[in-house]
């Protein structure tokens, strides 16, 4: 999962899509960073060249949501702050679906886990995006974030995912990238540089990339 967004960096509140655009579909990514002793750095993978949708670019392991995501059974669930943040703009159950979402396509997708069920506990909200009105396929996609020590397992790739790897954020300049995700970067980046990882500190208002545009909510 995931779709091209474009993006001037500018704040604002974006128009209601055509009518006749498709209801984005709800998913989630999870942006796993590791601490090292000179940068810290983020997983990401290369989506198969055999994907109609975005083939060939590097992406945070992520998906849509499930219909049995709502109802699947957590270790621990969200943080009340990181779910209150969620529930700005969706359900209960969908703030719930949303954070089993991100651990499922993780492991899933490049063989690493936050347990079975997951531990949802150390999940941080980064931030939101929405694919364009234009797309034929369009998600309203969930960032969080995961200090990678709370991860296990064996980094590997799949069929929806190859070649992961660990980027400096300087290294992800070079890499091909939706400009989505590059937005997604730049918060994580203003985020690496005010909190520390799982310090539950309360967050601003949540950055939403709309229409290419940045908002908040």
């Amino acid at each position: 999962m995931r779709s091209h967004f474009g993006v001037n960096g500018s704040m604002a509140t974006s128009p209601a899509p055509p009518e006749s655009s498709p209801t984005p579909r709800p998913a989630a990514s999870l942006l796993v960073v590791r601490m090292a002793a000179d940068a810290p750095t983020v997983l990401m993978a290369r989506r198969s060249a055999h994907h109609r949708f975005m083939p060939n670019v590097m992406v945070f392991p992520g998906g849509a949501v499930d219909p049995g995501d709502h109802h699947a059974q957590v270790a621990t669930p969200l943080r009340p702050q990181v779910r209150a943040r969620l529930e700005r703009s969706a359900s209960p159950s969908l703030a719930h679906a949303l954070g089993v979402a991100a651990a499922r396509e993780l492991a899933e997708e490049v063989g690493l886990s936050l347990g079975a069920p997951p531990c949802l506990e150390h999940l941080e909200y980064l931030c939101r995006a929405i694919t364009p009105p234009e797309s034929r396929t369009r998600f309203d996609a969930r960032f969080f974030i995961v200090d990678a020590a709370q991860v296990s397992g064996t980094l590997q790739a799949s069929a929806e995912l190859e070649d992961p790897a660990w980027f400096t954020l300087a290294q992800t300049d070079t890499l091909a990238l939706a400009s989505a995700t590059r937005a997604v970067l730049g918060q994580l980046g203003r985020w690496l540089a005010g909190r520390s990882l799982g310090g539950g500190v309360p967050r601003p208002p949540v950055p939403v990339l709309q229409d290419r545009v940045w908002r908040v909510e």
